[in-house]
């Protein structure tokens, strides 16, 4: 799409944002990473967006797993990470088969579920702090819908936000969680082309905000109270829901 790095004002208008909320999510607030590719979306085609932001991503995930390394809980990853293989997996396989607003209605239809039934009355929403065998599906539901559209927060919060984590093992068990998963699509958006020298050149005029957006999202995360953390948690998750249902139905 581009044969030079991109001059247009409309372009950074939507990009700078959409790599700030990524950095942001990055930094502690996952839901709302899913608000990024969308408004990029506005001024490239969305396989271009998804691509421009898979490197941008990766780097985001570097000073991620930099910041938390020590508050990851390991025994959700456990149960998280084959599930997330495998739809990595299938979805390097089914990509070109599957209709894109399909899966973006999936999604949000699942975010908007998830956060009605967290919402309800008290006795329906009591922690699950253990491990679950749930988690290997939520998993892979999160591995398939990132690779296809990077919209894996909603399944991972479905199984992660009923464990209660302290807001620091919550935050680390998904920059770590969401790093090995952008590991693994690397390679595969690589061969299928859909990661090109245009989509590079873009990511790279845009990396130097992805310092900025995470580091702002560590800080937020480290100085909010807990149920605040929580409920801007849950309303990003609800809202970036809302966005894929919408897009999707458009």
């Amino acid at each position: 799409m581009f044969d030079a790095v991109p001059t247009d004002f409309w372009f950074y208008a939507a990009a700078i944002p959409a790599v700030l909320i990524t950095g942001i999510s990055k930094g502690g607030f996952g839901g709302i990473a899913l608000l990024a590719v969308p408004l990029l979306s506005l001024v490239v085609p969305p396989t271009m967006a998804a691509a421009i932001m898979l490197p941008l991503l990766l780097l985001m995930d570097l000073l991620g797993v930099l910041a938390w390394r020590k508050a990851v809980a390991w025994r959700h990853l456990a149960v998280l990470l084959p599930g997330a293989a495998v739809g990595i997996i299938t979805g390097a396989l089914t990509a070109r088969l599957i209709d894109a607003d399909m899966v973006r209605l999936m999604v949000g239809l699942i975010a908007i579920i998830f956060c009605l039934y967290s919402w309800w009355p008290r006795k329906a929403v009591a922690a699950a702090p253990g491990v679950h065998a749930s988690g290997t599906f939520w998993g892979a539901v999160a591995g398939y819908t990132s690779y296809i559209a990077h919209a894996g927060s909603p399944p991972f919060h479905t199984y992660i936000l009923p464990r209660k984590l302290p807001p620091d093992t919550l935050a680390a068990t998904g920059v770590w969680f969401f790093a090995l998963v952008n590991s693994g699509k690397l390679p595969a958006y690589i061969l299928t082309g859909q990661l090109d020298r245009d989509a590079f050149v873009v990511a790279l005029v845009l990396a130097p905000l992805v310092p900025i957006g995470v580091y702002l999202g560590i800080w937020l995360n480290r100085r909010m109270p807990h149920v605040l953390f929580y409920r801007i948690i849950y309303a990003a998750v609800f809202v970036s829901g809302l966005k894929l249902i919408y897009d999707a139905l458009s």
